[in-house]
């Protein structure tokens, strides 16, 4: 008898409760570097991240995406969109990302983890792919974050097409992505977080 556990239908997840997203006044968007030495007096008073990044869709053949262009960091109640086109804000994102004092968790980071090595010339320290987590207990396929959410909590985690397809290079981005990439991470986080209370 299989013990592989398999994540509930597309159907069946849609008729689940809504996950409880972070709104606006609970979501910080850095630009510069002196916003994101703010942004490091809170981020550093948590040691797990919700880690994710955005970047500007490719839709030609041969085109190839100069991302990451956004990095959200995210604890249990609070979330930072960081845009990355200042140099100084780069470089200050950098050095947390590359701290192995902070753990940095969500879902299939890997290509994340190469588009900033190759950005920022450093590679992400104590990162926890949660997929693995999964992995490990049973899990065949990669859950992602909206059926992590659904397992987990028993809740929908609705996720916009139009808002992960959209232009994340724009010097501006709009409240519908700053609120999409901060929910991300913080469900990244709240699901790191949940796991680590119940091990089974």
């Amino acid at each position: 008898m299989s013990t592989h556990k398999t994540v509930p239908a597309k159907e069946d997840i849609a008729l689940l409760p809504a996950f409880p997203r972070l709104g606006p006044a609970d979501i910080t968007l850095v630009q510069t570097a002196p916003q994101a030495l703010a942004a490091w007096e809170r981020l550093s008073q948590t040691s797990v991240w919700g880690f994710d990044t955005e970047s500007k869709p490719t839709f030609s053949v041969g085109e190839t995406s100069d991302g990451p262009h956004v990095l959200q960091l995210a604890s249990t109640t609070h979330a930072w969109v960081i845009q990355l086109h200042d140099a100084d804000c780069r470089a200050t994102v950098a050095a947390w990302m590359a701290n192995p004092g902070f753990t940095k968790v969500g879902f299939g980071l890997g290509d994340d983890k190469k588009r900033m090595l190759h950005k920022f010339g450093v590679e992400p320290a104590c990162v926890v792919d949660l997929n693995h987590l999964f992995h490990q207990r049973g899990w065949r396929k990669d859950i992602g974050v909206k059926g992590a959410v659904a397992v987990v909590f028993g809740q929908n985690f609705a996720k916009s097409k139009k808002a992960a397809t959209s232009n994340w290079a724009n010097a501006q981005l709009s409240e519908h992505q700053v609120v999409y990439a901060a929910n991300d991470a913080f469900a990244a986080a709240c699901v790191y977080q949940a796991m680590q209370t119940n091990p089974d």
